[in-house]
């Protein structure tokens, strides 16, 4: 991909001299705390408004169970790692260049996330971030988090090297952005804790792949001989049946949450065919056609 000297994004925070430690307000002490001011009335009411805010997406329990505070500590990145801090922000200013046009085409609004990258630990508006999770996106306070040695493992233990593949990750957390700014999200989370949940949870995330292809369509200018296939490689290597067999020696359908790698890579392949996010429509499709 040719990124050097290109634009890079203003919307990227680096918190790598960041440490999150133990501290915050823990659930117990709140519930303490109201049930002084307020009694068992206030102490249901606070449940019933964490169930709702838990239902909607906007609240995960596991941050009120602990918390976390950041502090400052010394930390000086390697001149490879700042290099590839330079290629996150220039893949994500592709995506904002890429999406406000799109969406200016449908008639919407496009208003970019910011990215935060992060090492180890992170408090997010959806609970701790872990490194160990992979990058994700935050619905409630609209960031995408990325431990940048998640590309390491990326090439190391997903067997899927190249820098598009590392695009192709950013543009799926942006992805589930756009599903957050058209309500898409919002109801797919309704469905939390309904059998068929995870259904609904393959559908956005092969969506978020569609969506990528379809940035990846008008992002083509600026690709190399080789770079599809190095991001039909990385849908390949995280698709919910790849990564059983290699974990647990078998595949469990019903555990699926984002999808066979065959669907992960024909969904971002009909995307960079497409070009068009109305094309992408998941949840029209009867789940054993998706």
């Amino acid at each position: 991909m040719e990124w050097k000297g290109r634009r890079q994004s203003t919307n990227v925070e680096d918190a790598r001299g960041r440490k999150m430690v133990a501290g915050g307000a823990s659930l117990g002490l709140l519930l303490r705390f109201v049930g002084q001011m307020f009694g068992t009335k206030g102490i249901l009411v606070l449940l019933g408004l964490g169930v709702v805010g838990w239902t909607l997406g906007i609240i995960d329990p596991m941050a009120l169970m602990g918390g976390g505070q950041v502090r400052e500590v010394q930390y000086e990145a390697s001149p490879a790692e700042q290099e590839q801090m330079a290629f996150v922000k220039v893949v994500l200013a592709d995506t904002e260049d890429v999406w406000t046009q799109e969406f200016s085409r449908i008639g919407h609004e496009y208003r970019a996330p910011e990215l935060v990258v992060y090492r180890g630990q992170y408090p997010t508006g959806c609970g701790t971030g872990d490194a160990r999770m992979g990058p994700f996106y935050c619905p409630a306070d609209r960031k995408i988090y990325i431990d940048l040695g998640f590309y390491q493992a990326l090439e190391q233990e997903f067997q899927a090297p190249g820098d598009f593949a590392q695009a192709y990750v950013i543009a799926h957390e942006v992805g589930h952005h756009i599903q957050t700014l058209l309500g898409i999200s919002q109801q797919v989370a309704k469905m939390r804790g309904r059998p068929e949940y995870n259904q609904y949870s393959v559908r956005l995330e092969l969506q978020a792949d569609f969506l990528a292809g379809v940035w990846t369509n008008h992002n083509q200018r600026y690709l190399d001989r080789g770079d599809i296939e190095e991001a039909m490689r990385a849908a390949n290597q995280i698709g919910d049946d790849t990564i059983q067999k290699r974990t647990q020696g078998r595949v469990v359908p019903h555990a699926f949450t984002h999808g066979t790698s065959e669907q992960r890579m024909r969904w971002f392949q009909r995307g960079l065919q497409s070009g068009d996010i109305r094309d992408g429509d998941t949840f029209e499709i009867p789940y054993e056609d998706l």
